[in-house]
């Protein structure tokens, strides 16, 4: 395993996230047995992975309580390890259920150290932005977590580059923490934060933890152009087929070429494609099985020519989608 600083801090995080979305109950497609999704954390570890990332929304608390048992139960010393959850998601009906108010991201925070078993959480993130909560509330909230120690950094997710500056420029003139990393979705296929975020997180050195490097599964090749998915996310996911699109399947013919020529795997070439970018720190896997997530560590391994990064990106034009940044 390879280590890289988080943006500017001195914070040092393995090149690969385990995200642990996957771990849990809430949908069809997770993994369901507890004993499987410790295996794979415990894989991770193995293979010197120290960065996860889940959320307390993601099965209301389930992924954070197998990480956190896991973590908890592994012969490691927590100093070394990286642990992000993120707050904002509807955690129960009524009223202060959800959003970034001080007393929501307060709450939550108490809760998720609760399930984590941890008395720190190392990245907190803001994992989308509040319209009915000012951000300056949002930030003080956020300074005062790691001024009693329960958080050590905080980070933000999936917001338009303007409002992402905002807060920047707030935390700047208020001497709030300032978040010090951006979890959007960037790859292959959906490559919108090129004319978003990206450039203002080069530009302030915040650190970049894709999400969805795989594109939910559909850069690893495993479905066809003519075929009618079954099983798995895209059978249930209406957003993933969405993405069944003319210039998609190209990069995913490309795909596929290049990973013949270098005796990898299609999902190996598209997180080497990633490592491949300055601006990215980690991009967060979601492997559900051992041999997934073996894999995915094999990206590490592959070393893509400049021809072949031009090929791999020729098929999409990068636009700013409205419709998913503004969420």
């Amino acid at each position: 395993m390879e280590y890289t600083h988080l943006g500017d801090t001195g914070l040092e995080v393995s090149q690969l996230c385990l995200g642990c979305m996957n771990f849990g109950t809430e949908q069809p497609w997770m993994v369901h047995d507890r004993d499987q999704a410790r295996a794979v954390i415990e894989r991770a570890l193995d293979l010197g992975i120290n960065f996860f990332d889940t959320a307390n929304v993601y099965s209301h608390g389930e992924s954070e309580s197998i990480l956190g048992d896991v973590l908890a139960d592994a012969d490691r010393d927590r100093a070394e390890l990286v642990v992000a959850t993120k707050v904002y998601g509807e955690m129960h009906e009524g009223p202060n259920g959800q959003g970034l108010s001080r007393k929501h991201v307060l709450d939550q925070a108490e809760a998720s150290l609760e399930r984590l078993g941890t008395d720190y959480i190392d990245l907190y993130q803001i994992h989308r932005w509040d319209e009915h909560t000012p951000i300056e509330e949002t930030l003080s909230a956020l300074d005062r977590l790691v001024e009693d120690g329960k958080v050590r950094y905080v980070g933000a997710s999936t917001m338009p580059a303007w409002r992402f500056m905002k807060a920047l420029h707030e935390a700047d003139v208020d001497n709030y923490e300032r978040f010090v990393s951006m979890q959007c979705e960037y790859n292959l296929v959906d490559r919108h934060e090129e004319a978003n975020v990206l450039p203002l997180c080069a530009d302030q050195e915040i650190g970049v933890i894709p999400w969805s490097p795989l594109a939910g599964g559909f850069l690893t090749g495993k479905y066809d152009r003519d075929g009618d998915p079954d099983s798995g996310r895209a059978a249930t996911d209406e957003f993933m087929e969405k993405r069944f699109t003319d210039e998609n399947w190209a990069v995913v013919e490309e795909l596929r070429e290049i990973a013949d020529a270098n005796d990898a795997t299609p999902a190996q070439v598209a997180l080497a494609w990633l490592l491949h970018k300055e601006v990215v720190d980690a991009p967060i896997v979601g492997p559900r099985t051992i041999d997934h997530l073996e894999d995915n560590v094999g990206a590490l391994a592959v070393d893509l020519t400049d021809a072949e990064i031009d090929r791999l990106e020729a098929p999409v034009t990068p636009v700013w989608n409205r419709e998913i940044g503004d969420v």
